[in-house]
């Protein structure tokens, strides 16, 4: 074990309800073991409920809530899996925000099966080689990674996986990442934080390849702008999702954007 190997390395775990309990507690342990000081953070103030392959596990506390949580004071985030976790996290603006901070900053990452989808909805995966459950793989392709089917994958800095058989080899890359510390800060499909319009005209910041095209263009801001915005400049990805028809934040969702609403739901590996 590389006990001692994270010694002071500060690491957030990005999970709320219906995360794959073994994809969060084992990795846990491994970087516990480290030395690292883990912390898990959720949009959810007090405890959330883990899933165990095709029934409900067991409540793991919360350490710290997301509206509390700034990407600066960690070194390295974890993005464990389930379907229903990260289909609620990339929902959540201040969840991809932060996820989109670890990026932007060139902090290590490590996501395994679905966790990837915040890597989608963080505006991150553009120029990437990316493994993951197999059914994200259309996602990650269409927001420009590179998918390949392999137990493990590093990618200056990024950790993936595809499943809970990989979590050996995900916690042994994910040591090894999380000890090299930063990278580049500027991945491919990664600008400087500008200035944009919400929709209600209040001035926020926003990040990713798109953000300083969305004034240009008169688009709402958000991930699903950035990717509409980037997949209509590269010729691909999001069919008549040009500037044009980006939604609003008052539109259904599910309606326009295809990675809600999954057709591949999978009850024995959420």
């Amino acid at each position: 074990m590389d006990t001692g190997k994270l010694n002071g390395k500060r690491v957030a775990i990005l999970a709320t309800d219906g995360v794959e309990e073994v994809e969060l507690t084992e990795p846990r342990k491994a970087l516990d073991a480290a030395g690292a000081k883990t912390q898990l953070v959720s949009p959810k103030d007090d405890k959330i409920k883990a899933w165990q392959h095709d029934h409900w596990g067991d409540e793991l506390q919360v350490d710290l809530p997301l509206s509390q949580a700034h990407a600066d004071d960690f070194d390295a985030l974890v993005l464990p899996g389930g379907v229903m976790n990260p289909d609620h996290l990339r929902q959540n603006r201040d969840a991809v925000q932060f996820v989109r901070e670890f990026f932007d900053a060139g902090k290590p990452v490590a996501a395994i099966c679905h966790g990837p989808w915040m890597i989608v909805e963080a505006g991150a995966a553009r120029g990437r080689t990316i493994t993951s459950w197999p059914s994200l793989q259309t996602d990650l392709r269409n927001a420009g990674a590179d998918w390949v089917d392999r137990e493990v994958v590093v990618d200056e800095g990024l950790v993936t996986s595809r499943k809970p058989d990989d979590i050996p080899a995900f916690n042994a890359k994910m040591l090894e990442e999380f000890a090299e510390g930063r990278h580049a800060a500027q991945h491919p499909g990664s600008h400087d934080a500008v200035r944009a319009l919400d929709e209600s005209g209040a001035r926020q910041e926003t990040t990713g390849y798109a953000a300083d095209r969305r004034t240009e263009f008169g688009a709402t801001t958000g991930p699903i702008a950035d990717r509409a915005i980037t997949e209509k400049e590269h010729g691909g990805g999001l069919p008549n999702m040009g500037p044009e028809s980006v939604p609003s934040s008052g539109m259904d969702r599910a309606a326009t954007d295809p990675l809600v609403g999954d057709s591949d739901w999978d009850t024995t590996n959420p």
